[in-house]
Order: structure tokens, then C-alpha cells, then sequence
């Protein structure tokens, strides 16, 4: 059987998430796409990537102008948030399909604008949650969902990480129109859909945010109690104010118990199975992760997409999926800013938490809004 022809790519945003990590990904399956174009506003900043990628790719400072000119087969969206809406139904309705940094929208109203736009185009849109697709995460959630490790029972998630001043010091960072959230939507996003990823569907959480370093429209800490459809209780707790920066998720089942502990990306290493006493070593030996290790990654991630491009399907990070670790935002905004829990499937259309994530809390809406 014969290899699909090389995809042709154009990177919109070509910033240090761009050259930094999409960059490094296309080159890893170089034998399989062709980087073609990209797009940047700041014409300094995108004659340095071109320099980088190479001259061949063609420049340009619109969206729509090098959709019309170059009708790439897929797009990858590495600009500021406020613009993954409008750029990913941009490429969806050209014809190509996308991989958007995250979030992909900053509310669910925006996120169905996506769906209805890939029903109409026949092409998709996946976010980046490279986390999922590390050798480390594919086994346990193997593990988990094949019910090797018992049932699920308690879990921990935590993304307590720094940030300071100068950090929120940049216009668009801090505030909901730009971000759509403080550290639940930009920075432990990453690790609760990995969590949400390896537990299931979440039926109900409860939470608290505040403000207790950072002037910011958003929050710079959030903490959830979350029950899962499997009875499984949980926390999540999101920080940007913490001096030892962890990433972290815990998940105590009946017959082991599975860790990850890492930073920004983890590798076959950072995962430990501990079994219950009652566990034979001879079964537990049989849980560690497999030989080859494949880091989390935008190369892992882009790999799985193409596989879905050449197969035709839907590809993971997409759909449903992706929107359930939105909603996972929206219903933990909900909840620290009405004060009452929140279950799965009802914010809705006519929701203040629906269009916007600060639901036009007089507390936590931006003030012109407020």
C-alpha cells in the first residue's frame, strides 16, 4: 500500500510556540508534510521564521490572503487566543483542517461556531493536548480503561506553577477578552484533560478561584472537588503563584496506584505504578511502561493527526472530546463564581457561562461589561 502524498502546511503565528515546538514537529515527520506558508502580522517576525524553516516558505501577513493563494491541506494556529475562533473557521471553510494551540476558543459558543463550521467544510479541527499522546499516557490509560488497575477510587491533579509580574506585564495576558481565563484556562488546562483523559466524562464539580497576588481580570489560583461518572472524587487545583513548580496527577484505583510527576512534558520515566498489597508482583511487573518512550509532544500529537488525515477519520483532540475539557473550564468558572455545584451538560445556550467564561459575574466580568 502506498504512503498518501506529503500534506502541505502553513503555521499561522510564528512565535516562539511556532518555531519553538510546531517547527520542530514538522521536521520530525518531514517525510510526511511539506511546510509551505505562514502568516504573521509582524513582518520582522516572520521573515526570522522564514529564515529558520527555510526561504521556500511563503510569507504572508493575512490569514485569508494565504488561504486564497496557497489552499494548504493543514493548518497550525500558534497566535494569541482571542484569534483561534475566527482563524480556525477561516482554514476550516478553505478546505484544510487544523491543529490550534489551546485553548481553541475562549467559550463554548465560540467552540460550537467550530463544530457547525467542520460539519459544513467536511474538515476538522484538533487542540493541542500533547499530553495525551506521550508512550507514558497511552499505557496507562490503557490500563485504566481496561480496568487492569482496578476501579478508579481518588485522584489529584495539580499544576501549581509561578508566574510573576512581568509575566501579566504583556497586554494580552491576565484579561478574559484575550484569554478567556487566568491559570484554569492557560496553564492547568493541559493537565486536567490529560485527567479527564484517563478517568472519563466528570459529572459534577465544585470550586473556588481568587485573585490573591496578580491584578488581573482572571484569577491567578482555582481549586475543584470533581465527581466522575465512575464514582471517582477528584481535586484540580491551578496556580500560578506557587515557588516549587510541579505538574502532577495522582489516581488511587483499587488495585494500584498510578503517578505522573513532571514540568511541561513527560517521558516513560515520570510515570510510577505502585500496587496495592494485595497485587502479585509477577501482575504488577506487567504495568510498566512500555520499552519504546515517546515523550509528550507537538510531534507525537501531529503524528496522530496525520494518521487520522490519511485514514480519513476524525482526529483525536477534536469534537466532542476537546469540547468536554472546555466545558470542564466553564463549569469550574461557574462554580467558584456562583458559589453551587455544576453538572455536566448544563451550561447551555442562554447560560451567562455559555458565551463568556466570567458568565458577566459582577466580580470577575471585565468592568466595560460589568
Amino acid at each position: 500500500m502506498s504512503r498518501p502524498a506529503r500534506r502541505r502546511v502553513a503555521v499561522v503565528g510564528t512565535g516562539a510556540i511556532v518555531s519553538g515546538s510546531h517547527l520542530p514537529a514538522l521536521r520530525a515527520h518531514a517525510e510526511r508534510v511539506e511546510l509551505v506558508a505562514a502568516v504573521d502580522v509582524d513582518q520582522g517576525r516572520l521573515d526570522a521564521f522564514r529564515a529558520l524553516a527555510g526561504e521556500e516558505v511563503a510569507g504572508f501577513t493575512s490569514v485569508d490572503e494565504m488561504l486564497d493563494a496557497v489552499r494548504p491541506d493543514l493548518v497550525l494556529i500558534g497566535t494569541p487566543p482571542s484569534l483561534h475562533r475566527a482563524q480556525t473557521v477561516a482554514a476550516l471553510k478553505a478546505g484544510a483542517w487544523v491543529l490550534c494551540e489551546k485553548p481553541l476558543t475562549l467559550s463554548l459558543a465560540e467552540y460550537d461556531e467550530i463544530a457547525a463550521a467542520e460539519e459544513a467544510s467536511g474538515a476538522y479541527a484538533s487542540v493541542i493536548f500533547q499530553h495525551r499522546y506521550g508512550s507514558g499516557a497511552v499505557r496507562a490509560r490503557d490500563l485504566l480503561t481496561s480496568g487492569e488497575l482496578g476501579a478508579p477510587r481518588v485522584a489529584h491533579c495539580q499544576t501549581t506553577w509561578h508566574r510573576d509580574a512581568a509575566y501579566y506585564a504583556v497586554p494580552w495576558r491576565g484579561t478574559w477578552a484575550s484569554e478567556g481565563g487566568g491559570p484554569t484556562m492557560g496553564h492547568g488546562i493541559h493537565q486536567y484533560d490529560l485527567l479527564l483523559h484517563l478517568l472519563g466524562p466528570w459529572a459534577e464539580i465544585r470550586a473556588m478561584a481568587a485573585r490573591l497576588v496578580h491584578d488581573t481580570e482572571s484569577e491567578d489560583v482555582s481549586t475543584a472537588l470533581v465527581r466522575f461518572e465512575n464514582g471517582a472524587l477528584a481535586t484540580v487545583v491551578n496556580s500560578v503563584l506557587s515557588p516549587d513548580e510541579v505538574s502532577r496527577i495522582r489516581i488511587d484505583c483499587a488495585d494500584a496506584t498510578v503517578e505522573l510527576t513532571h514540568l511541561y512534558g513527560h517521558r516513560n520515566e515520570d510515570w510510577t505504578y505502585t500496587p496495592a498489597p494485595h497485587v502479585a508482583s509477577e501482575r504488577a511487573d506487567a504495568w510498566r511502561t512500555p520499552t519504546a518512550d515517546v515523550p509528550s509532544s507537538h510531534a507525537a500529537q501531529l503524528g496522530a493527526l496525520l494518521d487520522a488525515y490519511d485514514n480519513g477519520v476524525r482526529p483525536p483532540g477534536s469534537g466532542a472530546a476537546a469540547r468536554a475539557t472546555l466545558e470542564f473550564a466553564a463549569a469550574l468558572y461557574k462554580s467558584a463564581f456562583t458559589g453551587q455545584p455544576v453538572h455536566a451538560g448544563e451550561i447551555v445556550p442562554g447560560d451567562p457561562f455559555y458565551p463568556a467564561m466570567h458568565g458577566d459575574h459582577p466580580h470577575w466580568a471585565p468592568k466595560e461589561h460589568a
